[in-house]
């Protein structure tokens, strides 16, 4: 089988600590290059429609909500600090991409909606991150695919 730079990480240790199992470097170490390069190439595929990651986030989180929300459950949901949040809101809606409006029921709360321009772009983003990601898991079958999913999961319930 072929050796990654995980496994030669891994013999070094080896070599210099032989009296220590440092097996738990091989799984956590490869989930950690795992997201490093698939973020990477995550970015330059949403960096292709003008997007930044964080600018995904929120514009998927208003098309998966298929309603207005507020910039308080934006924020919770793309791990944006509020700060950050309006400056993105804020940029986005200089782009045409989404408006804010006072919601009807209280006055003093806004809520943020995709423009159909942002509805558009979104949806041309999203096509496009799903076959990049697909792409990125084609060394794995189908089967392999949902085994990695399901212990991904089974660790993120324990640990999250």
């Amino acid at each position: 089988m072929d050796s990654d730079h995980v496994d030669l990480l891994l013999a070094q240790w080896a070599r210099q600590r032989p009296d220590l199992d440092c097996s738990p470097m091989g799984v956590l170490g490869r989930v950690a290059r795992m997201a490093v390069i698939a973020g990477r190439e995550v970015s330059e595929e949403l960096k292709a429609c003008g997007l930044l990651g964080s600018d995904f986030d929120i514009l998927a989180t208003l098309r998966r909500a298929g309603e207005p929300l507020t910039p308080t459950a934006l924020y919770q949901s793309a791990m944006l600090s509020s700060g950050a949040m309006t400056a993105r809101l804020d940029k986005l809606e200089q782009r045409g991409l989404i408006v804010r409006q006072a919601a009807p029921d209280d006055r003093r709360s806004l809520l943020v909606c995709l423009t159909e321009p942002g509805r558009e772009l979104v949806d041309h983003a999203v096509e496009r991150h799903v076959a990049n990601e697909r792409r990125l898991l084609a060394p794995l079958t189908q089967a392999e695919q949902g085994q990695l999913a399901a212990l991904l999961k089974r660790w993120l319930l324990e640990n999250e």
